[in-house]
């Protein structure tokens, strides 16, 4: 196999009781070899806003003050060709109907991490998925999803997915990264608009998508990829 591939995971309002009307689940994904280097890169910006070390990327901590930052680093993601990004957005979970297809919630949940990460696996390279750590049933669930895509893959020796594993947002600048991507996607599928300052971010991955973030992208697509899940019922 050619180069390592790392895929950075995050997700937002996955949890069936929530009371949140969307779930979306999404990664950045770039070759292992330049990793470091596009970490450095975002962390370049960090410091050119004069934010310290610590400063976690977030789509929560956007505000009117630090627009400009935010700005800047959704534009290093489309600049860059390095990185890529594909998410699966779940529009209203109110319409899911787990009975009827003998699945619990859990089970759907695998389902659409299954269709976001089989789109990036091919047979040329070796894949590792880093998730960020959410809860306590975190190992659980990491074992869980190995075991889905390995086996929808026939990768039953782990060649091609070769781990999964859990890592903490704040150490890993291209998981913020995608912490920011689908915090957008989230906030704009959930109709919430008391932000300004997080309606321009929108607007700027709008823009430089050149998509307007409520349909799926062209299955082809590799920079910004996104499939907008629909159930038969709204078919």
């Amino acid at each position: 196999m050619n180069d390592v591939i790392h895929i950075y995971c995050d997700e937002s309002c996955h949890l069936e009781h929530d009371h949140q009307k969307s779930m979306v689940l999404g990664a950045v994904w770039c070759s292992a070899s330049h990793r470091a280097a596009l970490g450095r890169k975002v962390k370049a910006i960090r410091d050119q806003f004069g934010l310290p070390p610590t400063f976690e990327i977030k789509w929560t901590k956007i505000s009117p003050a630090g627009l400009d930052f935010y700005l800047a680093l959704v534009d290093l993601f489309f600049d860059e060709p390095l990185l890529r990004f594909r998410a699966v957005v779940v529009p209203e979970k109110a319409v899911l109907d787990h009975g009827r297809f003998n699945q619990s919630h859990d089970d759907f949940y695998y389902k659409m991490w299954y269709l976001l990460l089989t789109h990036l696996v091919d047979d040329q390279h070796c894949f590792r998925v880093f998730l960020d750590i959410k809860d306590t049933r975190g190992q659980t669930k990491v074992r869980k999803l190995h075991e889905v895509l390995c086996n929808r893959h026939y990768d039953f020796d782990r060649q091609r997915i070769a781990s999964i594993e859990q890592v903490h947002s704040h150490d890993v600048p291209l998981l913020q990264i995608a912490d920011l991507m689908i915090g957008a996607l989230s906030h704009l599928h959930r109709n919430l608009d008391g932000s300004p300052a997080k309606q321009a971010v929108i607007q700027r991955i709008r823009e430089r998508s050149g998509h307007d973030l409520l349909r799926s992208t062209p299955p082809r697509v590799e920079k910004f990829n996104l499939l907008v899940w629909r159930s038969k019922a709204e078919l």
